[in-house]
Formats: C-alpha cells, sequence, structure tokens
C-alpha cells in the first residue's frame, strides 16, 4: 500500500487562455488546488508548499510592477524561493509574451514553459518534467 502523499499541484488561474488542469492531474495522480489570485496561493504556501505550481506570465511593460519586477510572477516566485524552494515551477505564456520570458528565467529557475493556447501532450510534458527534484 503507497503511504505517500500525492504531490501537489498549485494551478493559478488568471488568463482565459488557462487551460483546465483537473483531468490531466487526476490522471497523473496529482493534488489540485485552483487558485484565481496568486495572493491567495502565496497565502498557502506556509500552510502546505506546493511540488508543482502552474501560472500564467504576463511581462510587466508599464509602471504596473514600478521597474522592480519583470512580471507578474516576480513575488510569487520570490515566495517559492522562501517558503518552497523544492517546487517545480511552469510557467503559461500567450506567443506575445513568449519573448518576454526569458527576462524572468534570468532571475528565477523555471522548469518549463508552455505557449497557450496548448494541447494536452506539451502540458502532459512539462508536468511530467516537473517530478521530484535529486537534490
Amino acid at each position: 500500500m503507497n503511504t505517500q502523499p500525492r504531490r501537489l499541484l498549485y494551478d493559478i488561474v488568471e488568463s482565459p487562455l488557462h487551460p483546465d488542469l483537473s483531468e490531466l492531474c487526476r490522471e497523473l495522480q496529482l493534488e489540485h488546488q485552483v487558485f484565481s489570485m496568486q495572493r491567495k496561493a502565496i497565502a498557502g504556501l506556509r500552510r502546505r508548499p506546493p511540488d508543482i505550481v502552474v501560472a500564467d506570465f504576463f511581462f510587466g511593460f508599464g509602471n504596473n510592477y514600478a521597474g522592480a519586477n519583470v512580471s507578474n510572477l516576480d513575488v510569487l516566485l520570490r515566495s517559492l524561493q522562501r517558503f518552497a524552494p523544492r517546487a517545480r515551477t511552469i510557467v503559461l505564456a500567450d506567443r506575445s509574451q513568449m519573448p518576454h520570458v526569458a527576462r524572468l528565467a534570468e532571475l528565477f529557475v523555471l522548469h518549463a514553459v508552455v505557449q497557450l493556447p496548448t494541447g494536452r501532450d506539451a502540458l502532459c510534458a512539462a508536468l511530467a518534467s516537473s517530478g521530484p527534484q535529486d537534490d
């Protein structure tokens, strides 16, 4: 009997293009928690850190991020470094946003980047490559 808890995936949905990961998580035996706001996911980090985080990327074009942050994910990724340093991060980005993801990757480890809209195979590959770290 397997007594090991299922890996926990935080699914932060902030884009209408964000795919429904429910079925894929069931198939991969991942516990799936969906958040509509990053701040709620960040609040959950202290209670139960995730093994995998899937989140939408938006580049900070204007003054929204006051020049200190590259995107909407900077605060989340800094929080993960502190409260869930072993969590794997999968970033979802629209085609128009893809060129800017590299700037985020210069600051944070991203385990996979998936262009939206995407198909099941790309998501499955990203989740499969986000298994437990060996270190």
